[in-house]
């Protein structure tokens, strides 16, 4: 945001990084020679020096010969497997060497060594609130790498520690969009889904954010999963108490619809084949009974009616 821009900025959105993509290095392939040709050039160089300095006539030309090879010799470098060498000359970006092997280059440019390889970052448990203002505890693992080498060279100071911030970051945010469980999401209109019942949704979302805040550092997310997910101890109790409530109630209303269901195929079945005729008052005492026995949580003991029904 300029200072005349009069816009005010939106907190806790990427998008104010965004603003600098008009500014981001691109990343290109630098020059660079095989090493093998270069070093037979270097070997020409060292024994012409060794020749005017022992049996040629002008040990001066040797003495410039053989510094030239000293400075030639600067210029060799060696790219290991998944790893890359931005090369700069005079602090400005001249490519990116990506291929394995031997290389020679300029002497008078500087290189510096930067790993593609996958890496992991397991963030700290945080401390914040869910959507519905639950104090929780969370954490995450992140599978990432660097695919430009210029972005994450010149683009961020720090690129791994720019990892570690923009995650816990993204972590945070994405716990305040999000109730702890199904419970609580019921009860917020618009919100179905729950950090606690939603894992995949949750850690797509989580890497949708992460990949559009660490792409100006020239990382890529790979994976990015919830690894610790729980209330916070200061109401893990209450919490635990009142999930244990909705269990039970869960259970009662299943027990409760079959009973009833149970009851109605009863009754229907004694009055459709004619097996006894009942009043009113009776079928709401058998009704009574019949519920009695099927929900009860002991088991009761059956009691014979030796007299008349009535």
């Amino acid at each position: 945001m300029t200072q005349n821009d009069p816009r005010p900025q939106e907190l806790g959105a990427p998008s104010s990084i965004a603003r600098q993509v008009s500014i981001a290095s691109v990343e290109q392939r630098a020059f660079g020679l095989p090493g093998v040709p270069a070093l037979v050039i270097w070997l020409v160089l060292v024994v012409g020096t060794l020749w005017l300095l022992t049996a040629g006539n002008q040990p001066g030309l040797g003495v410039v010969l053989g510094a030239l090879a000293f400075f030639y010799l600067i210029g060799f470098f060696i790219v290991q497997p998944n790893q890359a060498s931005v090369i700069t000359l005079f602090g400005r970006y001249v490519g990116t060497e990506r291929r394995n092997g031997f290389f020679w280059t300029n002497p008078l440019t500087s290189r510096k060594r930067l790993s593609l390889r996958i890496r992991n970052f397991n963030s700290e448990r945080l401390k914040v609130n869910d959507a519905g203002g639950n104090p929780i505890e969370i954490a995450a693992v992140i599978v990432w790498r660097v695919v430009d080498t210029a972005r994450a060279s010149f683009d961020v100071e720090d690129y791994a520690q720019f990892v570690a911030i923009q995650a816990e970051t993204a972590l945070r945010h994405l716990a305040s969009q999000f109730h702890y469980d199904e419970q609580d999401a019921s009860l917020s209109e618009g919100k179905t889904q729950s950090l606690r019942g939603n894992p995949d949704e949750v850690a797509g979302a989580l890497a949708v954010e992460l990949a559009a805040r660490l792409q100006h550092a020239g990382v890529e997310v790979l994976e990015a999963r919830l690894s610790h997910l729980a209330y916070a101890p200061e109401i893990a109790g209450a919490m635990l108490q009142r999930q244990q409530a909705g269990a039970i109630l869960a259970a009662r209303r299943i027990i409760v619809q079959g009973a009833v269901s149970m009851v109605d195929m009863a009754l229907r079945q004694l009055s459709e084949q004619n097996i006894v005729e009942l009043d009113e008052e009776r079928k709401a005492q058998m009704v009574s009974n019949l519920l009695v026995v099927l929900t009860s949580e002991r088991g009761t003991q059956p009691v014979v009616n030796a007299g008349s029904l009535y």
